[in-house]
């Protein structure tokens, strides 16, 4: 059986820029927290894999410790963290979050296959099922999620994608990942798991040396042809993606 499985941020829809980033910055202002996240500090923050471990990373600063008072941080994390992903679900119920381009017609055309389709993501699970819930309206609910704490490490260890794969039963030479970062493509390929990466403005000069097939996005009908960045399996990419074109990846009929 063929299966497809999305990482959430920045493949489902384009969620660091227009949701985390501001749930982030909007978390620290309402716990009065002396730190605003700009874009590109934020480009340099995505390398921490998981929303906890990038708050946590700020105690490393002995001004900001002070600033944060005194109490236990943990208990501090998971209270910030339940704020910021609050934050971020109200801004997907806004609309402010857009399902990225063919990210709606590939799951569509995937479950119509017969294909299992999937989410894998060590981001926190309510956001996920609320950008996933965007993205495959009525068919978000028969989709798969791994999420949040599920495992104990983040990416780029390889866990949350072995769980997938034992979890749902799935055979590893029929399975494709989509991913949009470094840190995600080696999570896969270290789980013996092919991966298919469509970029966004924060990982296109990222190192996807390990990927069957690069693009600029997943694409649509209504949309200017992709960019395919590199190509290293069968696929043979038209002006938008294809169930065909990830059939190829995994070395299926190009």
């Amino acid at each position: 059986m063929t299966a497809l499985v999305f990482d959430c941020d920045g493949v489902l829809a384009d969620t660091e820029r227009y949701g985390h980033l501001p749930a982030f910055n909007a978390t620290f202002e309402k716990f009065g927290l002396p730190v605003r996240w700009t874009e590109d500090e934020y480009a340099a923050k995505l390398r921490i894999g998981g929303g906890k471990e990038r708050m946590a990373a700020l105690f490393d600063d002995p001004a900001f410790a002070a600033a944060a008072g005194p109490g236990d941080r943990t208990e501090k994390l998971l209270t910030w963290h339940k704020a910021k992903t609050a934050a971020f679900r109200e801004l997907v119920a806004a609309g402010k979050i857009p399902t990225r381009p063919g990210v709606s017609r590939i799951i569509r055309d995937a479950l119509a296959a017969g294909w299992t389709v999937a989410v894998a993501s060590t981001s926190a699970e309510e956001s996920v099922r609320a950008v996933l819930a965007n993205a495959a309206g009525d068919a978000a609910a028969a989709i798969p999620v791994f999420a949040g704490d599920v495992v104990p490490a983040k990416k780029p260890d390889p866990a949350i994608y072995r769980l997938t794969v034992a979890e749902l039963g799935l055979d590893p030479a029929g399975t494709l990942v989509v991913e949009d970062s470094r840190n995600g493509l080696l999570a896969a390929t270290r789980a013996g798991l092919t991966c298919l990466v469509t970029v966004n403005g924060y990982t296109r000069d990222e190192d996807f040396t390990e990927a069957a097939l690069v693009v600029s996005e997943l694409g649509d009908e209504d949309r200017p042809p992709i960019e395919v960045l590199a190509n290293r399996g069968r696929a043979r990419p038209g002006a938008y993606l294809t169930l065909d074109d990830l059939r190829a990846c995994l070395g299926g009929p190009a």
